[in-house]
């Protein structure tokens, strides 16, 4: 079993991962933020949090790889 780190600094590099995921899959399919978060039903404001690792529900990370016809592991990679 692993052991977690002493703080959670690798959560948050992992948000900003999955984030960058995002941004790059949504750009890939040449969609603006305004496409998506209409497609998947949630706020501009949810979308740019998320791209910008400071939102990661799995609700709205499952969303949004729906719409961006992805399985959830692909936004997950590192």
């Amino acid at each position: 079993m692993r052991d977690l780190p002493d703080d959670d600094s690798w959560i948050l590099k992992r948000r900003r991962d999955i984030g960058a995921n995002v941004r790059r899959l949504r750009e890939e399919r040449k969609l603006t933020q305004e496409d998506v978060h209409l497609a998947a039903r949630m706020s501009r404001f949810t979308l740019q949090r998320v791209e910008t690792g400071e939102e990661s529900k799995l609700s709205t990370l499952l969303r949004i790889a729906r719409v961006l016809e992805v399985p959830l592991a692909d936004l997950m990679r590192d």
